[in-house]
């Protein structure tokens, strides 16, 4: 890599965000497939009460429980 590009700032701040925006779309990820094995029996037009109650509750906790992770490994 060229030097003069490895201290460019606006370089920095552009893989910096790209990857966030990585690791939140894997975030993401992991919420959907989770919560939807959970969650969803059988896949229809609409998602039941009990479905959206589920996934919604689900991406709660998965979001919860990653912060707390994330919090924990700040403090050591």
């Amino acid at each position: 890599m060229d030097p003069n590009l490895a201290n460019n700032p606006q370089l920095i701040q552009f893989l910096s965000q790209e990857k966030e925006r990585a690791m939140a779309n894997e975030v993401v990820a992991k919420i959907t497939s989770s919560c939807w094995d959970k969650c969803v029996d059988k896949p229809g037009s609409k998602f039941s009460s009990s479905e959206t109650s589920c996934l919604s509750n689900c991406a709660l906790r998965y979001m919860d429980m990653t912060m707390l992770i994330m919090k924990r490994f700040q403090q050591q």
